[in-house]
């Protein structure tokens, strides 16, 4: 505070919007009307195959519009199926383990760049607006609206503002849904009987009631997805914006969230660019979320600093080729997740045909928040006369040390392959370069998974683990 009178105090946000003011004047930048927007939405724990366009039961009208209107994605990865070291690797563009950030309720190392120190210093506005789960604010010094979800007021004001200064912008529009408790939208559009379950899910009453109150939040999702587009539309700026959507990782249900399935891992990614992107096209490139942030930066005229671990999506996007990585990875630490086992480290690489798992502590019973919930508990009740829900509560709780997948035949990842010997090749391989990823990224696998409470709380926490852990030794 500078002096008693609210006229001589700076807010955090006027203060950013002064440095990028004067930032402005100081650097030589083409115009805004040459530089494009960005507009980022995701939702948050939703499976990408539920939404309608990829073939779901969701009912999402506007997420269905934009896929007819630029690039549908039918292979993009995220690095961690959490919430908040998902949120990581987008911003930051390095993966989980790299920055610090693999466990959930996480912050970064300190020195770690976001993305608004690489998009600032090309003269945009960056803000997030919503879902945060990030830390230390230092690595990510954003514009903040909102809090659990996008507050349209707030990226209307934004984007108006922007466009009265002649500023190119970034926001990210974060939404809370269709996170659990499902309690938002309508259920009464999915009849729980009439639903058509996965096929590793065991057939509950509470999983259908479930599942239909789930649908109706990704319509609600969707919804917010309709706002932030009409807004693009209201301030004219809809033809310069490259408008990513995506689902994060899956849901809440067993064998989504906090496991290295696709069904945890993979994610819905959409792309509109008007006069870039050709409308109603997919793609098949394998790509990941830590490439969004090279994406942004590239397209803004910049050059991708060397620490990402991400390539830039620009070929794929403009100029259509299906190609992008021979590889994705994922890792999972249920260590400091709630009701999660003291540790189960999980990591995992997938090719376009193959997907391999590696374990690391298979005596130990895999549990998490799913495992505590009304619908886990209907499963483990029929598991008492159904032989087929007593394998598939057995296969969630009890991993072997590696599982390997034939994607393109089980896409569900029903059949587990990792002791056929005809494949055994295959296997070794995936592992060879699983183990390459995880030197890159500084992994020690066993020993990463025991400091994941290092990396959680904020720095106090951090410290206080830190010298718990050397007292015992």
């Amino acid at each position: 505070m500078y002096g008693k009178g609210q006229g001589m105090r700076l807010t955090t946000a006027r203060i950013q919007v002064l440095f990028v003011t004067l930032l402005g004047a100081f650097c030589s930048h083409a115009p805004a009307a040459e530089r494009p927007n960005f507009m980022f939405i995701i939702a948050d724990d939703c499976t990408y195959r539920d939404i309608g366009c990829y073939g779901g039961q969701a009912h999402t009208p506007n997420i269905d519009k934009l896929a007819r209107e630029g690039m549908r994605f039918e292979s993009c990865f995220q690095a961690a199926p959490m919430c908040s070291p998902t949120r990581h690797n987008i911003y930051t563009g390095q993966y989980p383990v790299k920055t610090g950030a693999y466990p959930n309720h996480t912050h970064v190392n300190p020195g770690v760049k976001g993305i608004v120190h690489y998009l600032r210093p090309l003269g945009y506005r960056v803000a997030l607006n919503g879902k945060r789960h990030i830390g230390p604010v230092e690595a990510f010094p954003f514009e903040y609206g909102g809090k659990s979800n996008p507050n349209m007021a707030f990226a209307d004001k934004f984007i108006g503002d922007c466009v009265e200064s002649d500023t190119p912008f970034c926001i990210f529009q974060c939404s809370n849904e269709p996170h659990s408790p499902w309690n938002k939208g309508d259920p009464s559009r999915y009849a729980p009987a009439a639903l058509k379950l996965p096929p590793y899910f065991v057939d509950t009453e509470e999983t259908r009631e479930n599942m239909s109150r789930y649908l109706a939040e990704i319509t609600y999702y969707d919804g917010q997805v309709g706002e932030s587009l009409a807004l693009l539309d209201k301030h004219k700026v809809a033809d310069n914006t490259l408008v990513i959507v995506v689902s994060e990782q899956g849901s809440s249900f067993p064998f989504g969230k906090w496991t290295c399935y696709d069904t945890g891992l993979q994610s819905a990614f959409i792309a509109r660019w008007p006069g870039k992107i050709p409308a109603g096209t997919v793609n098949r490139a394998l790509i990941e979320y830590v490439d969004v942030t090279p994406t942004f930066v590239d397209a803004a005229g910049g050059t991708p600093d060397p620490v990402l671990d991400g390539k830039s999506l620009l070929p794929v996007l403009t100029q259509g080729k299906q190609e992008h990585k021979d590889y994705v990875f994922g890792e999972m630490t249920t260590r400091g997740i709630n009701n999660g086992s003291d540790y189960f480290g999980i990591r995992s690489i997938r090719s376009r045909e193959y997907k391999y798992v590696w374990n690391f502590t298979p005596e130990i019973r895999f549990q998490n928040a799913c495992t505590t919930s009304s619908i886990f508990k209907s499963w483990q009740a029929r598991a008492a006369t159904d032989a087929r829900a007593a394998e598939l509560v057995r296969r969630y709780q009890h991993r072997p040390g590696e599982e390997l997948y034939r994607i393109t035949d089980d896409p569900f990842e029903m059949t587990d392959l990792a002791r056929d010997p005809q494949l055994a090749g295959i296997k070794e391989d995936l592992r060879e370069h699983l183990l390459a990823w995880m030197e890159a990224t500084g992994d020690k696998g066993q020993q990463t998974e025991l400091e994941a409470r290092q990396h959680q709380g904020g720095k106090r926490a951090a410290g206080r683990a830190a010298s718990k852990r050397k007292g015992t030794r």
